[in-house]
């Protein structure tokens, strides 16, 4: 096993240090700060975030750590160092597309402030020789293998970001650009894989770790109080309901094909969800938002697990955690077919549309079997952290 010891990691990216929500990035800092040290750098404050969101407990503390009177650096585990920056940036992204060079030039200025500012925090630990890893921030880590001259430069890309018009206005000819200057570029899905090496050779597919700890097997779940009730086979799916992410006219024909099937939905619903003809189904069941640790109750009561999800730029390169999430508890799942999902192939069944949603469904109640669960389970366990930051290991060595 490829390991890398005793250096020094400084992570840029897109999510703080503390975001309420599971992380990628912060999963990969905490592997890194096994055998090294590591300063993971919360996103720098901007006028648009002190105006807007100055109440926010978080933020009202950064900006403490600005008047010197809370620590900017501050440890948040064994190696490891949490970091407010000092920069205040401008906010740019209003600026239209034709005046891109306007926002190259701002953007240069924006990762100069950021720059010095990661440059104290480096001074401060005494760091040296360090590994950048840029976690997917197209603009702030734009120059900053330039401005910080790291040993090595990581880029890696855990979402389709163009997707989003955010992004998309001034990323489409940035982050290619910026791909292409990465030491190293990483991904974790094939299809963000594919992306990368359209710019980058150096570019390798790492895989997706998942905390699965939650998702035990060997524990007993009660079946919760609002599912025991509703009759099976219960075909079920967790999450966000989202109409720009998943296809409810999917959930409609499996609800209208098989009336003796129970579509048991849990999870927060969007506007599309709470209009949509789903309600009017007297088979399709909305529990609402839970709490992260009552889902693997759920997810036991379930017969089949589904993840009918749409097929767009938002959703076409995205590793789906949930379904480690399901094979993990042993469950049957049928999720639409992607160039991700392909990974998964052998323990799941993949639908191209909503007939083979039901054709599968059927197939998937008649065929689970304990030794299928087995399988599904040592698969799932095998994508852990430590796998994939093996792999990114092995990527910087490869190159190195």
């Amino acid at each position: 096993m490829s390991l890398i010891r005793n250096r020094d990691i400084v992570i840029i990216g897109l999510q703080q240090w503390y975001t309420p929500i599971g992380s990628n990035c912060k999963n990969i800092a905490l592997q890194f700060a096994r055998h090294n040290r590591v300063l993971y750098v919360n996103s720098p404050l901007d006028r648009r975030t002190i105006l807007h969101q100055k109440d926010d407990p978080n933020i009202s503390y950064h900006l403490r750590t600005l008047q010197k009177k809370e620590p900017a650096i501050v440890p948040v585990g064994e190696n490891l160092w949490a970091y407010y920056p000092s920069s205040i940036l401008e906010s740019i992204n209003w600026l239209p597309a034709r005046a891109q060079p306007l926002f190259s030039w701002l953007n240069k200025r924006n990762n100069r402030k950021f720059a010095a500012s990661i440059k104290e925090a480096i001074t401060a630990l005494g760091f040296s020789d360090v590994i950048l890893f840029n976690d997917n921030d197209i603009f702030r880590g734009f120059y900053m293998k330039e401005l910080l001259k790291p040993a090595t430069y990581i880029y890696y890309s855990r979402d389709y970001l163009l997707g989003v018009d955010y992004w998309k206005k001034h990323g489409e000819k940035l982050e290619p650009q910026h791909i292409a200057k990465a030491d190293v570029a990483l991904a974790n899905s094939p299809y963000l894989t594919d992306i990368l090496k359209k710019y980058n050779s150096n570019s390798f597919y790492v895989g997706q770790g998942c905390d699965l700890s939650l998702f035990d097997v060997t524990q007993q779940y009660a079946v919760p109080a609002d599912v025991a009730n509703i009759k099976g086979p219960r075909i079920g799916y967790v999450g966000s309901l989202n109409g720009y992410r998943l296809d409810l006219n999917i959930i409609e024909h499996i609800a209208r094909e098989k009336r003796d099937w129970s579509i048991v939905l849990v999870g927060p619903e969007d506007e599309f969800f709470q209009k949509s003809v789903l309600h009017q189904l007297p088979n399709v069941y909305f529990l609402g938002r839970k709490e992260l640790k009552e889902l693997p109750a759920y997810i036991k009561a379930f017969d089949v697990c589904i993840n009918p999800q749409q097929v767009n730029v938002l959703t076409v390169g995205n590793y789906p955690l949930k379904i480690d999430e399901y094979l993990a508890l042993g469950k049957p799942v049928v999720a639409t077919a992607t160039r991700t999902m392909e990974y998964f192939d052998s323990h799941t069944y993949l639908a191209r549309n909503a007939n083979e949603y039901v054709t599968l469904i059927g197939k998937a109640l008649a065929e689970d079997s304990p030794a299928l669960q087995e399988r599904r389970i040592a698969f799932a366990r095998s994508h852990s952290w430590e796998n994939s930051v093996t792999a990114i290991y092995e990527a910087i060595l490869n190159t190195a």
